[in-house]
């Protein structure tokens, strides 16, 4: 039995979506661009299809896929309401972005949401509705209606909405942004309080498949082994450098005097064997990516040499956590209940 992964076939989450599955040493082998299939070599019970990015979470929702890379912000517009479709790793690292309310310039007066409550009160009482274009009218609706503004429509669009406005088919717009640069050169700009939701990719799956089929939450495990051992390895590096020292003992104590610097749970210290009649030891320690140079210089201060660098590909812990937290979610289809339904 396969796990059925359904990944961006077009779109700003495509490329990155491939890119990330070859960082945590899954590439996809995809045939030809006019296949929906592929397949992941490294892991042959894992099967890529390839899909749209707005019809990811419907599929894995239809049990047409298992598992999917998206963008939270489609995760939470299009997902069903009490349905099993659910998070699973919440950030993968890419495809940043950002769903902005965002006004005409022209409206100077307009810059917070506070101001829109108070603009969209004029339009009704001029007799119609403040319109908004969007392509999340779900995400943007539940926004404004918690911030006590009801008087407005929603305006479906297709294609570009920085237009809506110019074109005079809606007053503003709610869109995806990740440097604002269309904004502006259409004449837009966002509210200074108006992100509905800060967005990145995410793997979410469904629940109900992987409580009742051990096989594909077996394969689900390994998943997410290498997913989340990636993502953390990102943060470190692996720092080796040899020491003169009486002992090993006495090497471990210096790199020790600056704990911060002597890796994740210590430095490991060994023999180097040489023939000047000094005794030699290597140091390999991995630590954060911010203290990659206080790191060398305190090697340097203690009499290192040959200092050298290299890439984690993955740093696993003693458990796979984001695993564990996958089971406890499918607690309630195992034991036969219904879980609480309602936006995650």
């Amino acid at each position: 039995m396969s796990l059925r992964l359904a990944i961006p076939s077009e779109g700003a989450l495509a490329k990155g979506a491939e890119r990330f599955m070859a960082s945590c040493g899954l590439k996809v082998s995809r045939a030809s661009s006019r296949r929906y299939t592929a397949a992941v070599p490294a892991m042959p019970g894992l099967v890529a299809l390839y899909q749209r990015q707005s019809d990811i979470t419907s599929e894995i929702d239809g049990e047409s896929a298992d598992v999917g890379l998206v963008g939270l912000d489609r995760f939470r517009e299009s997902r069903r309401e009490g349905g099993d479709t659910i998070l699973i790793v919440e950030d993968l690292g890419f495809g940043k972005s950002s769903l902005e309310l965002a006004v005409p310039d022209a409206w100077v007066d307009v810059t917070t949401v506070y101001d829109l409550a108070d603009l969209a009160m004029e339009f009704k009482n001029r007799g119609r509705e403040l319109r908004i274009a969007t392509k999340y009218p779900r995400l943007v609706k539940r926004f404004l209606n918690r911030r006590g503004i009801n008087y407005f429509s929603m305006v479906h669009a297709s294609g570009g909405l920085e237009a809506a406005p110019v074109m005079g088919y809606a007053d503003m717009i709610a869109d995806i942004t990740a440097t604002g640069v269309t904004l502006r050169e259409n004449r837009l700009r966002p509210l200074l309080d108006g992100a509905v939701i800060q967005s990145q990719a995410a793997l979410v799956g469904n629940a109900r498949l992987l409580a009742v089929l051990p096989e594909r939450l077996s394969l689900v495990r390994e998943l997410l082994e290498r997913v989340e051992a990636s993502l953390r390895a990102r943060r470190f590096q692996r720092i080796s450098a040899n020491i003169p020292g009486e002992s090993p003992e006495s090497v471990a104590r210096m790199v020790m005097s600056r704990r911060e610097l002597a890796g994740i749970e210590g430095p490991t210290v060994a023999n180097v064997f040489t023939d000047d009649g000094l005794n030699w030891f290597n140091v390999q320690v991995v630590v954060r990516k911010n203290d990659l140079i206080a790191a060398v210089d305190h090697f340097r201060s203690i009499g290192g040499s040959g200092i050298t660098v290299n890439e984690a590909s993955y740093a696993f812990r003693s458990r796979c956590e984001s695993f564990d937290r996958l089971l406890h979610s499918l607690e309630p289809y195992r034991n036969g209940q219904e879980p609480r339904s309602g936006p995650q």
